[in-house]
This record gives structure tokens, sequence and C-alpha cells, in this order.
């Protein structure tokens, strides 16, 4: 699950059996720990000597015209040094340019071009870093008419081109399916097994004619249902509940948690029988 601060507490003082079985890793915001020190990061050494960490970054800006920052790499490298995590992951996406942060996820067009121009800064990054990364799927609420393959074609060729791994983002495919008329299931389909490393569950909202990926709520049942087939489809995948605004207490998401794993078993289960 995420790691917030409002359960810092409460994860610290559970550092029970039962508490370590229900929660496997604990994946973190890594801009919120690229720091010289402070608490955050005295907090974060404490929770990491009992449990294993991802880093999932939201400043890569992997897709933007703009150079790469080196001095943000070098933070994200010292962090990693730090934290020794089991995934790096950030979004196939561009978040500023000129040397400005919006502070937002934004799409891009899917064509060749962009294609060539992500990987070959994937390629950089992991070359930087010693080390490869997982890219996620963004929600998005409009789209480019220059586009000339599907978004999911769009990230396996930028995967395969830059040989780096995937992380789905689940509640992101079934939003951006609803918002531009595509099927979530096509989307599975077309990712390569072999590209999955993480998997991210979330809730969102529905506002108007759209719906909105607003980490603010449970994970809907289609979401849950899109979980369940892409297990069938790509295994035992570890997997995460990524909660942002209205946190609620730990023990609800240690909830969800268990639904996932649940799930999970169900469909072990199922194929083994098959």
């Amino acid at each position: 699950m995420g790691l917030r601060t409002a359960h810092y507490e409460t994860i610290l003082e559970e550092r029970s059996g039962e508490m370590r079985a229900r929660v496997d890793w604990f994946e973190i915001i890594s801009e919120n720990f690229m720091v010289p020190g402070g608490r955050p990061l005295h907090n974060l050494d404490r929770i990491r000597r009992d449990y294993p960490m991802a880093m999932h970054g939201v400043s890569l800006s992997i897709g933007s015209s703009a150079p790469l920052d080196r001095d943000y790499l070098r933070e994200l490298r010292q962090l990693a040094a730090r934290v020794e995590p089991i995934f790096i992951s950030d979004h196939l996406c561009w978040t500023g340019v000129g040397g400005r942060n919006l502070h937002d996820l934004m799409p891009l067009a899917y064509t060749e071009e962009a294609i060539s121009h992500v990987a070959g800064r994937v390629r950089e990054v992991q070359d930087f870093l010693g080390r490869q990364i997982l890219l996620e799927n963004v929600s998005s609420y409009v789209a480019f008419r220059q586009s000339t393959v599907s978004e999911w074609e769009f990230l396996c060729s930028v995967a395969e081109a830059a040989d780096c791994f995937v992380l789905l983002d689940l509640n992101n495919i079934f939003v951006s399916a609803f918002n531009h008329g595509f099927e979530p299931l096509d989307y599975l389909q077309g990712i390569p097994a072999h590209r999955v490393r993480q998997i991210h569950l979330a809730g969102h909202e529905r506002s108007g004619d759209i719906i909105i990926d607003t980490h603010d709520a449970p994970v809907a049942d289609p979401v849950w249902d899109l979980y369940r087939e892409a297990v069938m489809r790509f295994g035992d995948v570890p997997a995460m509940i990524e909660r942002d605004d209205r946190i609620p207490p730990l023990a609800e998401l240690l909830a969800e948690l268990d639904c996932a794993r649940s799930i999970a078993a169900a469909v072990g289960a199922e194929r083994l029988a098959a």
C-alpha cells in the first residue's frame, strides 16, 4: 500500500506479526523524501527497517521536450541508495517544460516520433540510475488528433524500445476507457505479460460525462473486476492500494489489501485447477 503520513504512527506502533502479514511492502512518493534530512527521512528509515519499499515518482517528466533534470536524477539515485527499492517508477507523461513544473500528469500524442523520443530518454535515465525503471499509464481526458496508435500500443512500444517495465494502473485504464470509449480488456490484452511488474489500484469519481482519477475513494467494483482479469493474464504481479486524499484509517486500506489478496488467491486456484 502507499505510505502516507496519516498512518506513520499506527505503522510504527503496530510492528506485530499480524501487521507484517497484511502489508508485504510500501510504496513511497519519491519527491517527498528527496530532501537533505529531517523528520521525513527519519520516519522513512524507521519504517524501511521493517518493510520493503518501492519508489514512485511524479516529476521525471519523461515525455517532455525539455532536457532531463540531472539534479533531480542525482537526488533520485541518492534516495534509491538509501531505500534499496524493489521498484523505481514514474509516469508515461510530461509534467513541465522550460523550467516550469505543472504538477500534473499531461498526456502525450501516441506517435512514432514520441515513441522514439521517450524511449531514448528512458534509456538515458536507466543508464544513469543503473537499473530498469517502470512506467505507469496515466488517466487522460483529452486525445490528440496526431495519434496514430492506441494508448496500449504506445506504452508497449516504449517499453520494448527502452527495455523498461510497466506499472499498470488499472483504475487509470478504466477511467481512460470510459472517457475515450475503448474497451479496458483490449488494453490488458495489448500489454505483454513479461513487461508488467507492478499494479496500482485506486478510486475515482464520476463528474458529468467523464470519470476523474481522484485517488480519494475506495477501489470501485469495475476496477476490482478488471484486477481479476489482470491477474488471469499477468499472474501474481505485486499490487498496491493508492490513496492520496480523504485518507481513511489504516484498517480500511488493509481491508482493501485483503480483498486484492483474496482475488489473487482465487484466480491462482482457478488457474491451478484448469
